[in-house]
């Protein structure tokens, strides 16, 4: 352990740009006439509770404002995470606006539904927003790992079950409950409700037909056959959103913007050997005009080969803040608990 500690003084550290960033922030600023915002996660990471109160920190930095731009590239998270984030949006703009680059999946297309207006670029796409959820009674993975278990794929197997088996037979269940809990099909069925529920909670916050808010969270709920099928600009029209083509010139400068994320989020690992490696990854990167808020990964994992997985230890992962006044740019932790 020894060695592993005196590595640690040399681990891998991701780049952290905030002027670059703020450059590209106030010329889009300039382009849209109106207040822009971010939320960016990485591959590995999602949208999750504590993220609400550093949204919380740059809306009371930047005031209330009559119309918002969002930029939001994410491949989702907690639902309920989206309604308290569309919730707060609301409080500090009177107008809120999406531009969809990129991926907007599950938890993001939530978001995205919260605006009045969605752009979308020729790279973008939303996508379906069934329920999947990771309980405590899951399966496990060749890694030991609880995986989750969405409504969709339940369905699936009670509707091929009845199709493919005589009378006679014993009743999906029986066989079912040997592989998934019943307490985990329960739960699935209850978020699938609520998933719905929020979904229709969000539009209602600029859409006066709630019976169009319900058939349109109904639709992305179960229409899909899959969790992750891209939901494109075409597609998206018909639905019954306010869809829009993101001009060329602000998806140029969006795409720009997220080559500077994708850089600070790239992963950044130390590996001591092949059971002890360093995570020093940033997750979710939150930002508008003179302040950035992120948060990075800080531990090392250690592999149990007893229990065939990986556990976290010696974990100081928190969000951090880079912030402009006046003239000094200062850095700090960000404490969320």
């Amino acid at each position: 352990m020894s060695e592993i500690q005196d590595k640690k003084l040399t681990v891998n550290q991701p780049p952290v740009f905030f002027q670059e960033t703020q450059e590209l922030i106030a010329k889009l600023e300039d382009e849209l006439g109106s207040t822009f915002l971010v939320y960016w996660t990485s591959p590995a990471g999602n949208i999750w509770q504590s993220a609400v109160e550093a949204l919380q920190e740059i809306l009371q930095k930047i005031g209330t404002q009559k119309e918002v731009y969002l930029f939001i590239k994410s491949e989702g998270g907690s639902g309920l995470t989206a309604l308290r984030i569309v919730n707060l949006l609301r409080h500090y703009a009177s107008c809120l606006k999406v531009l969809v680059p990129l991926d907007c999946a599950s938890a993001a297309t939530m978001i995205a539904l919260g605006a009045e207006e969605i752009y979308m670029g020729p790279l973008a796409y939303l996508t379906a927003i069934d329920t999947s959820i990771t309980h405590a009674l899951s399966p496990v993975d060749t890694y030991n790992n609880l995986v989750s278990v969405s409504q969709d794929e339940l369905t699936r197997v009670m509707n091929l079950w009845r199709q493919e088996t005589k009378k006679d037979e014993l009743h999906p269940y029986q066989t079912l409950f040997q592989y998934i809990h019943p307490l985990v099909v329960g739960a699935v069925d209850r978020a699938s409700s609520l998933s719905i529920k929020i979904c229709t909670e969000i539009l209602s916050y600029h859409m006066q037909d709630l019976e169009l808010a319900e058939k349109i969270s109904k639709h992305l709920n179960s229409s899909y056959p899959s969790h992750s099928y891209p939901i494109t600009l075409k597609e998206a029209q018909t639905i019954g959103l306010n869809i829009q083509p993101l001009p060329p010139k602000i998806n140029e400068m969006l795409l720009t913007l997220h080559k500077f994320y994708s850089e600070m989020g790239q992963k950044a690992f130390t590996y001591f050997d092949e059971s002890h490696y360093y995570d020093n990854e940033i997750l979710n990167i939150l930002e508008a005009r003179d302040i950035q808020i992120y948060y990075k990964n800080a531990l090392n994992w250690h592999y149990r080969a007893e229990e065939r997985r990986w556990v976290r230890m010696n974990d100081d992962s928190c969000w951090r803040k880079t912030e402009k006044q006046k003239i000094e740019i200062t850095e700090s932790v960000f404490h969320i608990r």
